[in-house]
């Protein structure tokens, strides 16, 4: 028996496991309730007295070394496994997806620094106007219908009418009132109107708005200026037209178009087939708002231009859901990538 006590415990120190299954069908061999240590101790009784001592001793000896064996290699698989699933710090880093910016703040950086080369800079204003600042500086007459329901959303106030801004003008009003010419400066922001959403409109839109005023300042002014604004967004090959228009707040007032690069002019339903794509309005400051504004209009002139930035980035990109902008899709802002 001592020799077969002998066997199993060289067996115990030479195993080896390399997974949890073949410790746990080691241990079960050996310390399990019908393993060898079972029939070892079954067999005790058939020793003979003299030798009972010493084999007991082996016996209890093979059961802790097993026991041992077992938790020992059980420690050394789970920080194997540990090791395995940690950080190695020596190790290349693996490729984190970087995020990219939404379009709309792209083509509003990229406005501004065509701008600020020229001389403007940056202002900004609350969201939530009173009448004066959004309408009543800016000749909008009592009965103009973007006091309507159907363009303006009104908020209610307790001591006086108060409305979500339909145009960041109410800034460039804010800027004449506290700032003396010459004034030239740029006005983006978040504007909100009551109209049916589409492919060309939202009811909530980004515009930049820009003003210049000082002595002198005439329509040509306006026109070279926003001529080399157009070149420098999309390209020296695009061409612009002024169509006379009407702004209770500039005269004479006109609508600016850009060749169309979605379909590099040949008509697409973004221009509607015309080959032009309406980008902006602007004219020369009304007289009246100067005043209301404090400003001398028999000394000072100025001109004022207002643009949607949804439409010029559908122009850069080549976008014809104005609608997309808005929906969050991962997958069409992925595409922005290139540009962060």
């Amino acid at each position: 028996m001592k020799e077969k006590i002998a066997a199993l415990l060289n067996e115990v120190e030479q195993f080896k496991a390399d997974s949890q299954e073949n410790i746990e069908a080691f241990r079960i061999k050996i310390l399990g309730s019908k393993g060898v240590l079972k029939d070892l101790f079954a067999d005790f009784k058939n020793v003979p007295n003299e030798q009972k001592k010493e084999v007991g001793q082996l016996i209890n000896e093979l059961k802790e070394k097993a026991q041992d064996k077992v938790n020992e290699l059980k420690n050394n698989l789970t920080t194997s496994e540990d090791s395995a699933g940690a950080i190695d710090l020596t190790k290349p880093g693996y490729p984190t997806p970087l995020g990219s910016r939404h379009p709309i703040s792209l083509v509003r950086k990229e406005i501004i620094d065509i701008f600020s080369r020229i001389g403007f800079t940056v202002s900004e204003g609350p969201e939530i106007e009173d009448d004066w600042h959004n309408f009543s500086a800016l000749n909008f007459p009592p009965e103009h219908p973007a006091r309507d329901m159907q363009d303006t959303f009104f908020v209610k106030s307790d001591d006086k009418e108060m409305a979500l801004r339909t145009h960041t003008s109410s800034v460039q009003v804010r800027i004449m009132e506290n700032t003396k010419p010459p004034i030239r400066t740029l006005s983006p922001g978040r504007v909100y109107r009551n109209e049916a959403i589409s492919a060309r409109a939202h009811c909530f839109f980004h515009q930049v708005e820009g003003l210049y005023i000082a002595e002198k300042v005439s329509f040509a002014d306006l026109k070279q200026t926003l001529l080399y604004f157009a070149k420098e967004m999309f390209g020296e090959k695009t061409e612009i037209r002024l169509r006379p228009s009407y702004f209770p707040f500039t005269e004479p007032s006109a609508e600016m178009d850009v060749s169309c690069s979605v379909c590099n002019s040949k008509g697409c339903n973004v221009c509607k087939y015309t080959g032009f794509l309406e980008i902006l309005g602007c004219g020369m400051v009304d007289p009246s708002v100067l005043e209301n504004c404090g400003i001398d209009s028999k000394k000072y002139s100025g001109f004022a231009f207002g643009m949607g930035v949804e439409r010029i980035a559908m122009l850069k990109y080549k976008v014809n859901d104005l609608r997309l902008y808005s929906e969050g899709d991962i997958r069409f802002l992925e595409q922005f990538k290139s540009a962060f």
